[in-house]
């Protein structure tokens, strides 16, 4: 039996899946042919596609996961919550995009739904089990961050080119594809700004707050929340500077007023922030 952990430890946790399962995963919730398999999936078919996600999940949580060493029914229900976290998600992120609405049958968002959340589930337990410091590796990370405070300040220009890579790494599926223009043009304004907040949200928790994986010296401190808002900022000008450019490079801002240009790079800053923080932590770790 494991010890009851912490509410900060497991928000933490929960974090890292987040994290995780947009990281591996948006690219797919970006993609029109998946929202279209969605809609013309029947009824057997969604539910073969859930059941088996489900099995993939209970195979990584048994025999790799954070849950590995537990029994059958806890990687059960872990896999389950991983599941259900993965659901509520993914129709939050398929709201924001303008993917469903409540105009939609109930079958049509059901279908985009489980297609999408599969896939978002594994990226979760991924996410939880692979992204985050182990508990006891914890003491020795600290004594070491405490011998090398002095001697590892951070350069700038180095976290600047690891983040510029992390964002063309992971932004650069996306770019190119028709869906950032669709997103764009049919999302009210309302959600593009959602979408701004979610990703300085998202961008800002990996860096400096849920632990990541990469992150041992620059975790927010008491009385250091300043710094890493302005971090945070710099981080999400990274990717939107990217994102700007990336879009111009393949033609999309061609013709658009400015509304549609913000509209656009938000839309692609997303996963671009993905890139900026989470990814260049695995850059460079």
């Amino acid at each position: 039996m494991t010890s009851k952990k912490p509410i900060q430890d497991s928000l933490k946790e929960y974090g890292r899946g987040i994290t995780g399962g947009l990281l591996f995963s948006l690219p797919m919730l970006y993609t029109m042919e998946l929202w279209w398999a969605g809609f013309i999936a029947n009824t057997m078919q969604l539910v073969l596609y859930f059941i088996i996600g489900i099995g993939l999940l209970m195979l990584y949580n048994r025999y790799v996961g954070i849950r590995r060493d537990n029994a059958f029914v806890e990687c059960l229900l872990e896999s389950f919550e991983e599941m259900g976290l993965a659901i509520i998600l993914t129709i939050f992120i398929l709201w924001i995009t303008g993917r469903i609405s409540n105009v939609m049958s109930l079958s049509e968002i059901s279908g985009k739904v489980i297609v999408e959340a599969i896939t978002v589930a594994i990226g979760i337990s991924v996410g939880k089990s692979q992204l985050g410091s182990e508990e006891k590796d914890k003491e020795k990370e600290e004594e070491k961050q405490k011998e090398t405070e002095k001697s590892q300040r951070p350069d700038l220009i180095r976290e600047i080119s690891i983040a510029l890579c992390g964002t063309i790494l992971i932004a650069s599926n996306v770019a190119p594809t028709e869906e950032v223009i669709v997103i764009a043009m049919e999302s009210e304004v309302y959600k593009i700004f959602i979408i701004a907040l979610l990703s300085i949200g998202i961008g800002g928790s990996v860096l400096y707050y849920i632990n990541f994986t990469g992150t041992e010296q620059m975790i927010a401190k008491p009385g250091q929340h300043g710094k890493a808002l302005a971090g945070t900022l710099i981080m999400y000008a990274i990717a939107l500077s990217s994102s700007a450019f990336m879009l111009w490079f393949f033609g999309r801002f061609a013709g658009l007023e400015l509304g549609g240009v913000l509209a656009q790079t938000v839309v692609l800053g997303f996963p671009a922030t993905l890139g900026a923080s989470a990814g260049r932590l695995l850059i460079q770790t």
